[in-house]
């Protein structure tokens, strides 16, 4: 148990089937190292299996579906609302498709408040671990149940296949090595029954094992504070010079990490030197005294690191963490653009690997192709029983669904799930593209939430579409590097938002330009007509006005960001920014902060 310092592989050498370089391993005691040895191998073991059954369902597509779509009928067929659709007269997916409607959440709504009570079956046959919030990326957060079923279906057919691909795609990562791991520990409150509400998410506190994975300690995640919490995330990870790996579950999370840290690495560097932790950080008292135990002075490595600092921020991850090899972080929808700024900032030269398409639905699709730059995900057969509503026909009353052998290359659906926690033919809103098969299982890239589309005479441009114009135009504002942007129609702020026409107000929060001259803000719209059919069709007809472009102060998305989160009970590892802001609140706040 003492604390040794040696090189990697220390337990067998070459024998021990891990793929690691020799690194030298400081103030690591060999029960941490055999512990995270075992983790490793356990989970590597149980990654091969899975990904050999996945490649299996993948030739049988239908028959897979359907096993799981009767599976989960079967299960809940006895509950209030298995009785309501006679879920134990239905032996095929044709029949559950006639019997069952298509949903949205209002559906559901009615029957989550009677389990929030305390009614024990009611939608599922067994007591929710959890009453579940979502993000609220496209409106207000709602509440859906969680299931010891929807974490062992993550588990093992989301993370163990992930970190398969991982371990063959990048063999770096396959060592003893220690992760800074980004996550901030969510506030629960309880329902009448005494059911926690909260995000979807556990804690890696919760799992000792795993802890032996991450340069963050246990006490660190009783600190509730995300401001703190950041802080000692990065002041122990800063403290090993061994680090291997940053992984957070989405990029915007490690984004804003890296601005905290050029924004307090003084102090940072401070605490490293003299071995303490900083006194401005509002902790428990034994919250500190078990966190000052595992600080040592460390002269030697805050020399490093201030020398490092001081030569600025391009690249700066790999010149504080010389053996660093990836960055595991979904990079895809919402967090394409803080994927771009990292790499090509902060994280320069350093590969991403963006491992899940998930909701807190459920798992959704693995990428199995981590060094492909479009982020494709192969939908997991077994997790969900997955349709497809063809994307013209989203507003039909009632739209008609294909199955996953049905769907065509190039074409874009929306997707209904049913999952393992009482969800039934459910359109959880995403919009996907179908970019390929592997064997007879879609891939598909996200593109749009329904609820963040720009419309203001029907034209319906997508978030996708938006940002693709968006990035052209950043490339004719010279020295512009674009860090966050979010759109309101112009119907939210009334009167407010200038001219008569209906039009679209952009916020966008730069770095490197000071201003933008009138030509320079109309190359936006004019890159949107360029992309857009129907865009200019109706701005040639004067039925939608120009576009106003505001830049907004450093720092206001991040300030929009804890608003946001203040009013949700969503969890800041889940945040998605809204790219459409539908609230005159949030709105106002931005038209606030604009200066120009």
């Amino acid at each position: 148990g003492q604390p040794l310092s040696m090189r990697c592989c220390v337990l067998c050498n070459s024998s021990c089937g891990l793929t690691c370089a020799p690194i030298k391993i400081k103030n690591r005691s060999i029960l941490s190292l055999l512990a995270q040895y075992v983790t490793v191998k356990a989970v590597g073991w149980l990654g091969s299996r899975q990904r050999n059954r996945l490649e299996s369902d993948t030739r049988d597509i239908h028959r897979v579906q359907e096993e799981t779509l009767l599976q989960r009928l079967q299960k809940h067929s006895d509950t209030v609302y298995g009785k309501h659709y006679a879920f134990r007269s239905i032996k095929d997916t044709e029949t559950f498709q006639q019997q069952h409607p298509v949903t949205d959440y209002n559906h559901y709504e009615k029957f989550v408040e009677r389990v929030a009570k305390g009614e024990q079956n009611v939608l599922i046959s067994e007591k929710p671990l959890i009453l579940a919030m979502t993000s609220g990326t496209s409106g207000s957060s709602r509440m859906l149940l969680s299931t010891k079923d929807t974490n062992t279906e993550f588990f093992l057919q989301g993370v163990t296949i992930c970190l398969d691909a991982m371990r063959h795609t990048f063999p770096a990562t396959d060592c003893l090595q220690k992760t800074l791991k980004l996550f901030y520990s969510p506030i629960f409150r309880q329902s009448e029954a005494g059911i926690p509400i909260g995000p979807n998410s556990s804690t890696p506190a919760s799992s000792k094992h795993m802890l032996h994975l991450y340069t963050t300690p246990a006490p660190v995640y009783q600190v509730l504070n995300e401001r703190d919490a950041l802080y000692l995330h990065l002041l122990f990870g800063l403290k090993d010079h061994n680090l291997g790996m940053l992984e957070s579950n989405f990029c915007s999370t490690v984004f804003y990490a890296f601005r905290a840290l050029e924004e307090r690495w003084k102090d940072l560097v401070v605490d490293v030197e003299v071995g303490m932790i900083n006194s401005n950080l509002s902790l428990k008292a034994d919250v500190r005294r078990a966190l000052e135990k595992l600080m040592k002075p460390d002269p030697e490595r805050a020399a490093e690191l201030t020398a490092q600092f001081e030569e600025g921020f391009e690249r700066i991850a790999l010149r504080i963490w010389p053996q660093l090899h990836l960055v595991l972080t979904v990079d895809s929808g919402s967090n394409q653009i803080y994927g771009e700024m990292l790499r090509r900032q902060y994280c320069k030269d350093i590969p991403f690997y963006s491992p899940f398409y998930a909701a807190t639905e459920g798992l959704i699709g693995v990428n199995l192709w981590p060094q492909q730059e479009s982020r494709q995900y192969l939908l997991c057969p077994r997790s969900m029983f997955c349709e497809f509503i063809p994307e013209e026909d989203l507003d039909s009353e009632r739209p008609k669904t294909l199955l996953m052998e049905q769907l065509q290359e190039g074409h874009n659906y929306e997707l209904l799930v049913t999952n393992a926690s009482g969800l039934f033919r459910y359109r959880i809103g995403d919009v996907v593209k179908v970019v390929g098969f592997h064997n007879q299982c879609p891939k598909v890239e996200f593109q749009y939430r329904r609820g963040q589309m720009l419309s203001v005479r029907g034209e319906k441009v997508s978030e996708s579409l938006f940002l693709g114009a968006l990035k052209k135009a950043v490339t004719q504002w010279p020295g512009a590097r674009l860090i966050d942007y979010s759109c309101v129609e112009s119907g939210i702020l009334g009167s407010a938002s200038g001219i008569a026409q209906p039009h679209y107000l952009v916020f966008v929060e730069l770095k490197g330009v000071r201003n933008l001259s009138e030509e320079q803000r109309y190359k936006l719209d004019h890159c949107l007509q360029e992309d857009s059919d129907i865009y200019r069709s109706f701005r040639m007809k004067g039925s939608i006005g120009p576009m106003r472009v505001q830049l907004v102060r450093e720092g206001t998305f991040q300030e929009l960001k804890d608003r946001m989160m203040a009013f949700s009970s969503a969890s800041s590892n889940n945040f998605k920014m809204q790219r459409v802001i539908r609230s005159r609140e949030f709105a106002d706040f931005l038209l606030q902060r604009a200066f120009s």
